[in-house]
């Protein structure tokens, strides 16, 4: 067992936007409010400046998730840094960095190697290249979903995956942190007034999050009240958008129907919605952030009945989930919502309940600080 404070190494591609670097970020905070040391090394991205300012370090490594054979060259640099012993652990987060370190690592004697953690963010695809996810000497699952496909496409021993889920800043999205000028505010900017219920699906337009699904599920239910709002960002010139508008044009929809692109202040963007669809289609949600950040806010969940949606909306108690790619059934389940807005009120509140009680970053990185000590 090493003693307090341990230093930890997190390694990944960039410090873009997105679950995994932003779970990276929570978790560098955590360590540094507790004492411990925290390092990332990424190419870089706007979320380093973020990073520093809450007391991580950043090391910059060009290429280190550029798929060349330039990224090899920093196999020697991370030798060197996992040798001095100021780093307890490495945690590797994403596939093409995690060859490079853990050969970095292998080339060690194994009495003055770290700890070597890996994360399974999503359903990789299945091959040699995403076998080094299993590599760890412990294995994070974001979801129960995940830690089966490990299991049954890998054969890992089930002692060496650990559940750990993904969780919210009660902070931020929490309803009392979310003023009704924020609320107003957005609903002017989407163009729905207070007596229309808002039907909202986040995230980015791809084929995979359901949108088509969405719009043809919309088409069902003209007869009553409501308008659509999709935050997230999108490629205007696109053919994937194109197919969307020719749909919505198609459905008598043009109306009804928004495009908000990119949101930065996604809790208000919860607040001012009624009703919120998580409608992944072949692929489901590894986890599905979406899903707990709306039960965060009290907003009832419709979600396909796949993948991390499973372990995070209850049918009937939290939302309810409908089968992947059904659009008659997201329809009735979106009729029953709005049909029943004491229903939905309700279902809010006990996935608010829920959530806040399981579901919360600091849960997460007190898990993964508790995993990082077990394997010291």
């Amino acid at each position: 067992m090493v003693a307090d404070p341990i230093g930890v190494v997190q390694i990944l591609p960039e410090l873009i936007a997105g679950g995994v670097e932003r779970g990276t970020l929570e978790l560098s905070r955590f360590l540094v409010q507790g004492g411990h040391r925290s390092l990332v090394i990424s190419q870089g991205g706007p979320l380093v400046e973020k990073l520093l300012a809450e007391g991580g370090r950043h090391f910059c490594m060009p290429y280190i998730g550029e798929k060349s054979p330039r990224c090899l060259l920093h196999m020697w640099p991370l030798r060197r840094l996992f040798q001095r012993r100021e780093f307890h652990i490495v945690h590797l987060r994403s596939r093409l960095p995690a060859w490079v370190a853990y050969l970095a690592w292998k080339s060690l004697p194994v009495h003055m190697r770290p700890g070597l953690v890996t994360t399974f963010h999503g359903f990789y695809s299945i091959n040699a290249y995403s076998a080094i996810m299993t590599k760890g000497q412990r294995v994070i699952a974001i979801s129960r979903s995940v830690a089966d496909h490990i299991q049954r496409h890998y054969g890992t021993p089930r002692h060496k995956i650990r559940l750990i889920h993904r969780g919210i800043d009660p902070d931020l999205f929490h309803p009392s942190k979310v003023g009704p000028e924020r609320v107003a505010q957005l609903r002017r900017k989407w163009g729905v007034d207070e007596r229309q219920p808002v039907i909202m699906l986040p995230g980015r337009v791809t084929r995979w999050k359901g949108h088509a699904v969405f719009i043809r599920a919309l088409a069902r239910i003209r007869d009553i009240p409501w308008r659509a709002v999709c935050v997230g960002p999108f490629d205007a010139r696109g053919a994937f958008f194109r197919e969307l508008n020719g749909l919505i044009a198609a459905s008598s929809l043009a109306d009804a129907v928004r495009f908000t692109g990119h949101e930065d202040d996604m809790p208000a963007a919860y607040a001012a919605a009624d009703l919120v669809i998580s409608a992944a289609t072949d692929e489901p949600e590894a986890f599905g952030r979406v899903s707990i950040e709306a039960q965060a806010m009290a907003r009832p969940v419709i979600a396909s009945a796949h993948g991390g949606s499973l372990e995070t909306v209850i049918d009937g108690h939290t939302g309810w989930l409908f089968e992947p790619g059904d659009a008659d059934g997201l329809a009735r389940a979106i009729r029953t919502a709005l049909s029943r807005p004491d229903m939905g009120r309700q279902l809010g509140q006990h996935g608010f309940q829920r959530v806040h009680d399981r579901f919360t970053t600091r849960q997460m990185c007190q898990s993964t600080l508790d995993l990082y000590r077990l394997l010291l």
